[in-house]
């Protein structure tokens, strides 16, 4: 059996609905069950084709990660420092994709915007994933402005400077 290969793009307006059904499948499986209920459900609704849309046409780059024709990780970045959105799909998880869709969102905000500090708000289930792509917790737990349980976390690159000959 051949493996297939991950192919990593940026989204368009069209993908919103594609991006709203994998995101809403991950954050029912692994963070409403660490939030409040209310929150949970207000959560959701932010991750409908008409808001993810929205928030491409204000300017978050959405990368998408494929393999074949299935849409199996998103990762979106506001102002190309703060990773907003970041779920590989369950069954795709442990082979490597969130990697190589980090790296990838991260080259892109470095190249574009010259980035070297990177931040997010994880939620609990998120936390060790994080912390293996580099990311250090700034502090504890809290509710972030929209009551999302999170731990907000930070990011430092550094520029590695060819040898001059």
């Amino acid at each position: 059996m051949s493996r297939e290969v991950l192919r990593i793009r940026l989204a368009q307006p069209d993908d919103a609905c594609a991006i709203g059904v994998l995101s809403r499948r991950v954050v029912r499986r692994w963070v409403v069950p660490d939030q409040p209920r209310k929150i949970g459900r207000e959560l959701l609704s932010r991750l409908t084709a008409k808001v993810l849309r929205q928030k491409m046409m204000e300017g978050q780059r959405f990368h998408l990660a494929y393999l074949g024709d299935v849409l199996v990780g998103v990762a979106a970045m506001r102002d190309d420092r703060h990773l907003v959105h970041f779920y590989v799909g369950t069954r795709y998880q442990g082979q490597g994709i969130s990697r190589r869709l980090w790296q990838r969102t991260l080259q892109d905000a470095v190249r574009r915007a010259g980035t070297r500090r990177f931040t997010l708000n994880a939620t609990r289930c998120a936390v060790p994933i994080y912390l293996r792509l580099g990311f250090r917790a700034d502090g504890a737990e809290r509710a972030s402005p929209m009551g999302v349980l999170t731990t907000p976390m930070t990011l430092r690159v550094t520029v590695q400077r060819a040898k001059q000959a």
